[in-house]
């Protein structure tokens, strides 16, 4: 074959999307429970969109964005985040004027050119949470709590680990780059090439970097918490209160940095010593400036993001069964019409079924079915046809029974084939 998929693009195979609506289907549960409503974005943006929000010396906006310009000659770009593109609809849409406190959430692919490996693609998908209006410590450790009630309701609350910190405020930002700066002057020959340019350009993300020469010229680094003003230091304690009295264990990591411009006070991820170098599977914090700096008024705001890839890979073989309940198998005049009625009948009853269209033999019909997973096979021969019955075959049990086929959906949900 000469047309292949792109590098770090991937196909999700049928026999994979189940875990991904049952990851899917536990966003809606838990979101919706916290009040969160659904908001579908535009997967195109503006190019500005993205260096006004996250910040022109990153790695994302520097050499990581797919950007083109269009036939119409704007220069757009397939978006390599979520919360710049919620900020943009919720102040292009005027919701910060009619209710400016809102929770939204989505769900979709991003884009970004970076090495692909194992839980990192070009093409990958997140789930995000914004919580807009309020800037009171209790909205941080709600959107925490929230972010720790979906782990447990994948049942992964075990295999993770809620590691938070501060960034102070614009000022305790900028003094912090000062610090972390002159306690990195001297050992410049230390870092990798890429942290010696981080170094002049957005020094943070050297403390980020994964490399462990650079993770040991950094073991003595400042701690930003050490430096954050009064209030900030006070917002921060009331959060970490609010998860203990919550329940929700977690711990300070004071090297935690969020590499994007738009970050202030709390920042916080949610790591797994199950996905190797890739150990983070949520990550986000506030962002009270970030309205401000895309046009609108200064507004707080926080939310996060989780890669559903790594949700995916953590859940590994505890996917739902989801194959079907009944498989028809038939033979003779008139059965595969029979068959297909039946099947519509099941689906009409909430009842998954599945049929072959071609009259192969009833082995070849059975072992399709065994194949499939169904529970129990439907067998219409000529003796069903001229009866009105259908002999339903226990494939667990190895048991079979005559049922009169306006009864059958009845039968199923009696003898356990759940909707």
């Amino acid at each position: 074959m000469h047309v292949r998929k792109l590098k770090g693009f991937r196909d999700i195979l049928p026999a994979e999307t189940p875990v991904w609506q049952q990851v899917e289907s536990a966003v809606r549960r838990v979101f919706g429970r916290y009040g969160f409503e659904e908001l579908r974005l535009p997967l195109l943006e503006e190019t500005a969109l993205f260096r006004r929000s996250i910040g022109e010396a990153t790695d994302i906006v520097e050499k990581e964005m797919y950007t083109f310009t269009d036939t119409g000659g704007t220069s757009v770009t397939l978006r390599p985040e979520g919360t710049a593109s919620a900020v943009r609809a919720y102040l292009e849409n005027g919701l910060h004027r009619s209710d400016p406190k809102q929770r939204l959430y989505y769900l979709g692919p991003m884009f970004r050119r970076e090495r692909p490996q194992k839980g990192r693609l070009r093409q990958f998908h997140q789930i995000g949470a914004e919580c807009f209006g309020w800037e009171e410590p209790e909205a941080d450790a709600d959107v925490l709590c929230l972010l720790w009630d979906l782990f447990a309701e994948l049942g992964l609350s075990g295999r993770v680990r809620l590691e938070v910190n501060t960034l102070g405020c614009a000022a305790d930002r900028q003094s912090y780059v000062e610090r972390l700066r002159a306690s990195l002057a001297g050992r410049t020959d230390d870092l990798c090439e890429n942290c010696r340019r981080r170094l002049g350009t957005n020094p943070l993300r050297v403390l980020d970097c994964k490399s462990p020469r650079c993770q040991e010229a950094t073991v003595d680094a400042p701690a930003i918490l050490d430096g954050a003003c009064p209030e900030c230091t006070a917002h921060f304690d009331r959060v970490r209160e609010l998860l203990s009295i919550q329940g929700v264990p977690h711990a300070v990591n004071p090297r935690m940095v969020r590499g994007l411009d738009y970050y202030n006070r709390t920042t916080f991820e949610l790591l797994s010593g199950d996905l190797g170098a890739q150990n983070a599977v949520a990550a986000g914090g506030r962002y009270d400036g970030l309205a401000e700096t895309l046009g609108g008024p200064r507004l707080p705001a926080l939310g996060f993001a989780a890669g559903i890839e790594r949700l995916v890979l953590l859940l590994g073989d505890a996917r739902p069964h989801d194959g079907p309940v009944a498989y028809l198998v038939h033979r003779g005049e008139g059965a595969v019409a029979e068959a297909l009625r039946l099947r519509r009948e099941l689906a009409k009853a909430g009842l998954r079924a599945d049929l072959d269209y071609q009259a192969r033999s009833f082995k070849a019909q059975l072992r399709a079915a065994d194949r499939r997973g169904a529970r129990f096979a439907l067998i219409l021969g000529e003796d069903e046809m001229a009866g009105g019955t259908v002999t339903v075959k226990d494939l667990a049990e190895g048991t079979q029974t005559s049922v009169p086929a306006a009864g059958l959906a009845a039968y199923l949900g009696n003898h356990g084939a759940g909707c």
